[in-house]
């Protein structure tokens, strides 16, 4: 089944492509430092240039994440968030904004709760759909399904490790963008983008891909303006959970205004 037509983060990209720019994609965890002010966090991104939203779900044994946003989950775990509770963010925030909202998760959270009761309920909530950092498409039948069955886009990822089939099957897997991971290694800001990262896209374009969005390492405005001349989206995390720890919403709203701005093409003027 195609249901690409309604994917809600390949119209979201889309928009952004029409008014000549690359799309930002903003991470924040869910429950951090509370769930009241994970979604003011949220509604805060749309309103100040974020087209995607990831809400990332809090957990013990984290592979991906670097210090910051482990010292971020922890601290919503300690203080009491349930992954249910992410519905309930997904929904509030949706309801506020017109951005496309996300839930980047590892697995074992979504089977505890059901794989299917996860796709319904993210449906209900007004979800785009689920990123999965440690599941390959290999291992996804059940989500396959499931996401099918609810219209939901499934967003797996890529690295500069992928083998020519390994893209063509996370490629003809995804839905809605294929996430490249721009380094080998956990989130975190630094000084300088991958090189690896421009040909990562270009061999996943190649492999079929409609939307390729980078991640991993973004926190500048400069950084972003880089990645947006060949990548169709931008995701920045560390640098907003960092914001948002130091300055709370505010300073989490003009850093998202700040980056914003580099997601035109050098020498363009926004509208």
């Amino acid at each position: 089944m195609d249901l690409r037509a309604g994917s809600k983060s390949a119209a979201a990209i889309d928009r952004a492509r029409a008014q000549g720019r690359a799309a930002l994609i903003c991470y924040i965890p869910a429950g951090y430092p509370d769930v009241q002010s994970t979604i003011d966090a949220g509604i805060a991104l749309a309103r100040n240039g974020a087209d995607l939203i990831e809400i990332g779900i809090p957990y013990s044994d984290p592979v991906m994440d670097g210090a910051v946003i482990q010292a971020a989950t922890t601290e919503a775990i300690a203080n009491g968030f349930r992954v249910s509770s992410v519905f309930d963010i997904v929904a509030a925030i949706t309801a506020a904004t017109d951005a496309a909202v996300l839930v980047m998760t590892y697995w074992n959270p979504v089977l505890r709760l059901g794989v299917d009761e996860f796709a319904r309920r993210l449906a209900e909530a007004g979800g785009a759909g689920l990123i999965t950092p440690d599941l390959i498409p290999d291992e996804a039948a059940e989500w396959l399904a499931a996401s099918d069955k609810y219209g939901l886009d499934r967003v797996f990822l890529v690295a500069p490790s992928s083998t020519p089939e390994r893209l063509a099957r996370t490629v003809a897997a995804s839905r809605g963008f294929v996430y490249a991971v721009s380094i080998m290694g956990v989130t975190g800001t630094r000084t300088a983008v991958s090189s690896s990262a421009e040909k990562l896209v270009a061999n996943t374009l190649a492999a079929g891909a409609d939307r390729v969005c980078v991640g991993l390492g973004v926190s500048t405005a400069d950084q972003v303006r880089e990645i947006a001349a060949y990548a169709d989206g931008v995701i920045v995390g560390t640098a907003l959970v960092a914001a948002l720890r130091d300055g709370g919403v505010p300073a989490l709203a003009d850093l998202t205004k700040e980056l914003s701005s580099g997601l035109r093409p050098a020498g363009t003027e926004a509208d």
